[in-house]
């Protein structure tokens, strides 16, 4: 018997047979040859069967993931038909005359370094995105089968190194029970998959792959982050005992699916959800959310070689507003840039994005495209409860600039007989430092506050939360964090407006009674989160909660915050 802990990725007990999940051999000898036009069609044919097989895989995702998982597949085919790429590997094949497989393997490295060594997020995923593809084409080349998770019959958990998104999406989960694996975070794109498909998931083991063998046993356990290879019978037992208990819980947090959201004595908070696209409103439905908490609307640019139409956009945000009905839904415009890069705009390269030329401020350089947006998002106001926000405001100039374009497009639509609704409330994100200082002056011209905690605290704690050095200091219960948060709340109720949040702190079990005995008033999260948190709340009185604030607000360190709250609550 051997333990690993690893990173909870996806809730859940799994317990099966280990299926190794490996990449085949793709070793190959660097040779000389006459004819580089043959390895050029070589070259070729391989980039096309890999093209076929990533458009089914694509397909496949849509049907069982939806539109956003499915931009993965997108941008895979972007990396395949990218001149930038493949002529650097014709051209190495001409002139060093060497045969495919090298000049493959040498340009995609290239390539590859590159990206790893960049110093955001974005980019270095888009280093696995080209190592991805390129195996793919790799085992073309030397007429290897590349290993197909689709085709497992049979119950087991996957053990692997890392799990790619290709893999990821063919996973069929009435067979494939959980995964494992030595790397990843819950930020990657399998563990996102992972929640999505409902498999439980434990990643970043460090060495699973070397600890579990093909079809011994094995258990993985996706709420606290625990993987047991070889198990013992009595563990077995434990664990299988251990899933008759996450069913139930399950079906107990069901059962309020149609219920509200209220403390113990009866206070009403609105739980909402994050979505990327309008095929997760299904997820929101079926999870019991009350709105749509935060709409993220930059994946309508992703993953694609121009930017959307207005009736692309109008098309979208429209199918959102219609099933949510009068549910609100808050749509944050486009929050792109810096980290999250366009090929097809050609942006700055910048030594820190995170804090460079991205979201409102390339909306109010680029106008052009927010104006579109804003037509787009006014015309498709008449058909639900919508709310716009800015992200990334800095300063009250931002916020009153930006709002001047949208009552401008609100003029033209209004002056061409187009019908807008009357009363869209206008908001912002609270992600910056210096905004949730002066909230008050903000509070007097905004109608509602979405604080944003993701990069909020990162700003504040001036530690980058990709960065695993430096991820101690990313501290949600931090005081500095929290007495921030209640500088929000505070300003919006002293001028009758309300505050929410829409980072992952507001599905947090630990920040949540801290967030209700602030005031917060909206809680947005993931749409699996939203059950687990309207059974926390049922259980809570915010009453007392809130006669903790000046204590919780005076502690020294987010340890005692933590150590504090638990004593209250549990």
């Amino acid at each position: 018997m051997t333990q690993l802990q690893g990173i909870a990725a996806s809730s859940g007990i799994a317990i099966a047979k280990v299926y190794r999940l490996e990449t085949p051999d793709l070793t190959f000898s660097k040779d000389k040859i006459d004819q580089p036009d043959h390895e050029v069609k070589r070259l070729h044919e391989a980039l096309e069967t890999s093209k076929s097989e990533l458009e089914k895989i694509k397909e496949h995702t849509k049907k069982s993931l939806g539109d956003e998982h499915a931009e993965i597949f997108s941008a895979h085919l972007l990396v395949l038909s990218d001149p930038e790429l493949i002529q650097p590997i014709e051209d190495k094949i001409k002139a060093e005359n060497v045969n495919a497989e090298a000049a493959l393997h040498e340009t995609a490295n290239m390539f590859i370094d590159m990206f790893k060594n960049m110093d955001n997020e974005y980019m270095r995923e888009r280093a696995a995105d080209i190592q991805d593809v390129t195996k793919r084409v790799m085992a073309h080349l030397l007429n290897v089968t590349f290993p197909d998770p689709a085709l497992i019959n049979e119950e087991v958990v996957i053990v692997a190194d890392d799990l790619t998104p290709s893999d990821t999406a063919q996973l069929n989960k009435q067979y494939v029970k959980g995964f494992t694996t030595d790397i990843g975070g819950r930020t990657s794109h399998s563990a996102i998959m992972a929640r999505s498909l409902e498999i439980p998931a434990v990643v970043g083991t460090k060495n699973i792959t070397s600890q579990a063998e093909k079809d011994v046993m094995i258990i993985v356990d996706g709420i606290n982050g625990d993987v047991i290879v070889d198990p013992t019978d009595e563990q077995v037992e434990t664990y299988k005992q251990k899933q008759v208990d996450f069913e139930k819980q399950k079906q107990e947090w069901a059962k309020l699916k149609d219920e509200p959201t209220v403390t113990s004595e009866g206070d009403h908070v609105e739980l909402v959800a994050n979505i990327g696209t309008p095929d997760d409103v299904e997820g929101v439905l079926n999870n019991g959310g009350e709105g749509v908490g935060l709409y993220r609307t930059e994946f309508l640019y992703m993953g694609k070689s121009q930017l959307p139409t207005e009736e692309e956009q109008y098309d979208a945000y429209s199918s959102v507003l219609k099933q949510m009905g009068d549910n609100p839904v808050v749509v944050r415009t486009l929050d792109i840039g810096g980290d999250k890069e366009l090929d097809y705009l050609d942006l700055p390269d910048e030594m820190n994005p995170f804090l460079g030329y991205r979201a409102i401020r390339l909306c109010l350089e680029r106008d052009d495209i927010f104006r579109v947006q804003l037509r787009a998002l006014l015309r498709a106001s008449v058909h639900g409860n919508l709310k716009i926000m800015f992200p990334m405001i800095a300063t009250l100039e931002e916020f009153r600039q930006a709002k001047a374009i949208l009552e401008e497009e609100r003029e033209k639509l209004t002056n061409e007989g187009k019908e807008v609704a009357e009363d869209i409330e206008v908001g912002m994100m609270v992600e910056i430092p210096a905004t949730a200082v002066i909230a008050r002056q903000f509070a007097k011209e905004v109608d509602f506050f979405s604080i944003g905690t993701n990069d909020l605290i990162q700003y504040t704690m001036a530690a980058d939360r990709m960065n695993e050095r430096v991820s101690y200091l990313y501290q949600p219960y931090n005081p500095a964090i929290l007495n921030l948060i209640n500088n929000v709340i505070e300003a919006a109720h002293a001028e009758g407006k309300w505050a929410g949040m829409c980072g992952e702190m507001a599905g947090d079990e630990i920040a949540i009674p801290i967030l209700l005995g602030l005031g917060l008033d909206e809680f947005s999260m993931s749409a699996t989160s939203i059950l687990p948190a309207r059974t926390q709340i049922r259980n809570l009185s915010k009453k007392e909660l809130a006669s903790y604030k000046e204590e919780i607000l005076s502690k020294g360190t987010a340890e005692e915050v933590v150590e504090f709250i638990k004593e209250k609550t549990q």
